[in-house]
């Protein structure tokens, strides 16, 4: 009577709760992420609300210079899109320009054919590598940008000279006309420049931060002074807040691909993100350590295993790897018959000469019986296996 060994599970599929072990670290690490990203963006939107807007009391605002500008009888009105800003330029009118790296390269265009001939003034706040060539032709923005917010004029313009120290530092700028007015510098080189125009008595002011503008830095330094003279030299100020409604920007010369639309470190990210990647999965790898034995659970006889096989080697018509796993195995065992070691069972020089030494009468080509080439159909292997067995059996007889 025979007892059948109990069915164990051999799979090496992780379970479910495994699963969960392992990842409940990086999920956990997803959450907190993510809730601190959306933190991070409630904080920051709450934080920018109404930024520049001349309408906005917050801490980011602008109303309080509008209030001043106000009773000093400028009267300020906000614009949000493209063809409201061209129209308002003229000789007798202030443009500001809150955020000019948010239009578009067509937008921009557009923009500077409006104010370059109208006779009035052009102020550009924070105008960046972005924008700041086509609005103003022959300024380049530095990419590095001051590292002291707070500069001195050290200039000649007169509205600077009043003002003294103001908080002027952000982008810094150069530039190729011979008679601009480079003020505040940084490093030599400016973060507010006033470039006259070449007919009539208007000009465009690169202004490199937007912080002598806005509500809690309006008392600080000489802001306000700095503010109300660069605002209020007309007697109307246009105050263009670009807007994402305004039609102008769905142009087709400003049709972006997805890559355009990505921030500049984005490769960069990208590329970090790999190797992180390649970091953690040599940290797992080292993990599982060297390969070990496994008992199975059931033990599988020789003959069966040989079947396997054969039937493996049938179903592919692998005869030339079935004659040389029969002719192996064959050399193996005549060579210590013969007395020629094992491990030059397989070198014709070697056990040729001694297994013809141990064959009675002049038998047949051994070197062509062990070493020859494949056999040609199933026939030929058949045979090729019973003469393998006759030159083992003779080799044995005594």
């Amino acid at each position: 009577m025979t007892t059948e060994a109990p069915l164990t599970s051999t799979s090496a599929s992780p379970t479910a709760r495994q699963v969960w072990t392992r990842a409940r670290g990086i999920a956990l690490a997803l959450v907190v992420l993510l809730a601190g990203a959306v933190a991070i963006a409630v904080v920051r939107s709450d934080a920018r609300h109404g930024e520049l807007d001349p309408r906005s009391a917050d801490p980011g605002g602008s109303r309080a210079v509008a209030e001043l500008l106000a009773d000093r009888g400028v009267d300020t009105r906000v614009v949000t899109t493209l063809d409201e800003a061209a129209t308002a330029a003229g000789p007798d009118t202030t443009l500001l320009v809150a955020a000019p790296d948010l239009l578009t390269p067509a937008q921009q265009t557009r923009l500077h054919a409006a104010f370059a001939d109208s006779g009035g003034r052009t102020v550009l706040v924070a105008s960046g590598s972005a924008s700041v060539e086509r609005l103003a032709p022959g300024v380049t923005a530095d990419p590095a940008t001051s590292l002291n917010s707070t500069l001195a004029p050290d200039c000649a313009l007169p509205a600077a000279r009043r003002a003294g120290t103001a908080d002027t530092g952000g982008v810094r700028y150069t530039t190729t006309h011979l008679g601009a007015d480079a003020c505040y510098p940084s490093e030599r080189l400016a973060t507010l420049l006033r470039l006259p125009d070449e007919k009539g008595n208007g000009d465009t002011i690169a202004l490199g931060a937007p912080d002598i503008l806005l509500n809690d830095r309006l008392d600080k330094q000489g802001n306000a002074s700095l503010a109300l003279q660069l605002l209020g030299s007309r007697p109307h100020l246009a105050w263009y807040l670009p807007s994402l409604s305004d039609t102008s920007a769905s142009g087709t010369d400003d049709e972006r691909s997805f890559f355009d639309l990505l921030p500049s470190g984005w490769l960069w990210g990208t590329l970090q993100l790999f190797v992180a990647a390649a970091l953690a999965a040599l940290w797992r790898a080292r993990r599982l350590g060297p390969l070990v034995p496994e008992k199975l659970p059931v033990a599988i006889r020789a003959s069966e295993t040989a079947e396997g096989r054969a039937r493996l080697y049938r179903k592919t018509d692998a005869r030339d790897r079935a004659a040389d796993a029969l002719r192996s195995t064959t050399r193996t065992r005549l060579a210590p018959l013969v007395g020629v070691p094992v491990t030059q069972a397989h070198t014709p020089e070697a056990l040729l000469p001694a297994l013809s030494a141990h064959l009675h009468g002049a038998g047949q080509d051994q070197h062509a019986l062990l070493f020859g080439p494949p056999p040609s159909d199933d026939a030929a292997l058949i045979a090729l296996a019973d003469r393998l067995d006759a030159l083992e059996r003779e080799v044995r007889r005594p």
